[in-house]
C-alpha cells in the first residue's frame, strides 16, 4: 500500500467548495477544524504550507452577490473583499493555537520571472525559518490570465515543487479518483492508488461540479502529474472532515495516492 513517509513538509491545498457552503458563505466549523489540524502538525514539526482558494467565492458571499460573477472585473472586485475576509480568519485561527501566518499572493510572471521566482523561495525559506505558516492564493485581483485559465489546483503544486515539500495533499469535496462520475454513476469505484497519470486516467477526470469554484478533477490530475515528476507524493482526498489528514499520515488509505517519480 502507497503510503506517505513521515513528511517533513508538506503543501495542503483547500478548494473554494470545501472552505464555503452553496451560498458562498464561509464553512466556519470546517475551517476550524482544518486551522486545528494544521496547527497540530505545526506543532509536530512538519513545516506547513497552505494553498487556499475561496477569494471570489467568500467576497461573492459576503457582497451578497448571487453567485461567483460571470465578468472578469466582478470575480476580481470580489477576490479583493474575499481575500482580505479569508486571511483575517486564517490569521484569528491560527494565532488561536499559537501560530503566525504569512501572506502570499502569486501571479503567473512570480514563477516565470527567474529573479522574482527565486525571491519568492527565499521569502517561503525565512517564513519557514521563523515557524510562520505560509498561506497562499493566486493574486485574482490583479492577474486576469489566472482568473480566466488558471487554477489553484495546479498553483499548489508548483508551490509544493518550490518549498521541495515531501508530499502534496489536496483537499476536495470528493473522496478522490473514481472509474466513472460517482454522482452519476453507481458501479464507480474509487481509485486507490495511481502509479502514472496516463491518458486513460486523464479521461475518467470530470468538471467541477462547484458553482463557486473554479478546478475539477482535471486540473487536480494535472497538478498530481507536475508533483509527483517532480518527486513529490500527492493525495487527492476529501476535505469534509480535515481531521482525515491524521489518518493519512498514519499510513492508512484515504482518498488517491499518486507516486511519486523517484
Amino acid at each position: 500500500m502507497a503510503t506517505l513517509k513521515s513528511p517533513k513538509r508538506i503543501v495542503v491545498k483547500v478548494g473554494t467548495s470545501t472552505l464555503t457552503y452553496e451560498n458562498g458563505k464561509t464553512n466556519i466549523r470546517r475551517l476550524s477544524r482544518l486551522v486545528s489540524v494544521l496547527s497540530d502538525l505545526k506543532n509536530a514539526g512538519i513545516d506547513v504550507a497552505l494553498v487556499t482558494s475561496g477569494a471570489i467565492g467568500v467576497g461573492a458571499g459576503k457582497l451578497g452577490l448571487p453567485g461567483r460573477p460571470s465578468d472578469t472585473p466582478g470575480r476580481q472586485a470580489a477576490a479583493t473583499v474575499g481575500q482580505c475576509e479569508l486571511m483575517f480568519i486564517y490569521d484569528k485561527m491560527f494565532s488561536e493555537y499559537g501560530h503566525v501566518v504569512g501572506q502570499l499572493l502569486i501571479t503567473r510572471s512570480d514563477i516565470e520571472n527567474g529573479e522574482r521566482r527565486e525571491n519568492l523561495i527565499n521569502t517561503f525559506e525565512k517564513l519557514f525559518e521563523y515557524g510562520a505558516i505560509p498561506v497562499i492564493n493566486e493574486n485574482d485581483s490583479v492577474a486576469v490570465e489566472e482568473i480566466v485559465y488558471g487554477d489553484n489546483d495546479n498553483l499548489s503544486a508548483i508551490v509544493a515543487k518550490l518549498v521541495h515539500a515531501d508530499a502534496l495533499i489536496i483537499l476536495s469535496d470528493i473522496d478522490g479518483l473514481y472509474s466513472g462520475n460517482p454522482r452519476e454513476d453507481d458501479n464507480a469505484k474509487l481509485i486507490p492508488v495511481v502509479d502514472e497519470i496516463t491518458d486513460e486516467i486523464i479521461a475518467l477526470a470530470q468538471p467541477s461540479a462547484s458553482a463557486l469554484g473554479t478546478g475539477g478533477m482535471l486540473t487536480k490530475l494535472s497538478a498530481a502529474k507536475t508533483a509527483t515528476l517532480a518527486g513529490i507524493d500527492t493525495v487527492v482526498m476529501n476535505g469534509a472532515d480535515p481531521s482525515d489528514i491524521y489518518k493519512l499520515l498514519d499510513g492508512r488509505q484515504i482518498g488517491t495516492f499518486f507516486t511519486a517519480k523517484k
